[in-house]
């Protein structure tokens, strides 16, 4: 994320938000109660990527013990705000951490689920291949993996109409936030790949944006 991005965040909190919203037309809101839909009270959950803590703070309110991590503390702030507003500091605990420190930042199988909205669409196809294993790693046996983000159909006629589709949100959105993300393509191979079963898929938007729900295979 560029600076000019989180100088706009700072100045304007909800900007981020609005930005996303308009990006998956305010289906980015369905896919994350249809994630909370997943979490039970009780649950350790992991939401990477937390940004302004919107997910967070719905895990939290279900009841579920929330460790939200960001890698801009920008973000961070913002998020840490909207939980002290909300009551919840009980619930969410929050951490400036990226992808690639999950490795030494969690123990083997801390939590029941781990989350992520419209974050691997920001990461690297590396960061990628790399977080997934050690998302399986943290959970605990029969734990899941839910990740809702933009994908890049793999047919060539759906990538052309799914890009001209999706074109004039990206680019207003992208007026709004100084911010966008990417499709990512083989996201569902990889999760597999990363040694999970996959239960489960929501599609919004015909299909650009995915919820892929996923279990800790033994």
């Amino acid at each position: 994320m560029s600076y000019v991005y989180m100088k706009v965040l700072e100045s304007a909190p909800q900007r981020y938000e609005r930005g996303m919203r308009l990006l998956t037309l305010g289906r980015i809101e369905q896919a994350r109660l249809d994630v909370a839909a997943r979490v039970r009270r009780g649950d350790r959950v992991l939401d990477i990527g937390c940004g302004t803590g919107a997910m967070a703070v719905m895990l939290a309110k279900k009841g579920a013990m929330v460790t939200g991590m960001d890698v801009a503390p920008q973000m961070l702030s913002l998020a840490a705000r909207r939980v002290r507003e909300e009551g919840l500091e009980n619930r969410i605990a929050l951490k400036e951490l990226g992808a690639v420190d999950l490795d030494t930042a969690f123990a083997d199988e801390s939590f029941d689920a781990v989350v992520s909205t419209l974050v691997f669409s920001e990461l690297s196809d590396d960061a990628i291949e790399y977080a997934l294993p050690e998302c399986r790693r943290i959970l605990r046996p029969g734990g899941l993996l839910l990740i809702a983000d933009e994908v890049l159909p793999k047919s060539m006629p759906g990538r052309i109409a799914t890009f001209l589709f999706r074109l004039p949100f990206a680019v207003a959105a992208f007026v709004l936030t100084q911010n966008t993300t990417r499709r990512v393509a083989g996201l569902e191979d990889w999760i597999s790949d990363a040694g999970f079963r996959m239960l489960d898929t929501e599609s919004y938007l015909m299909g650009t944006m995915k919820l892929f729900v996923a279990e800790k295979a033994a």
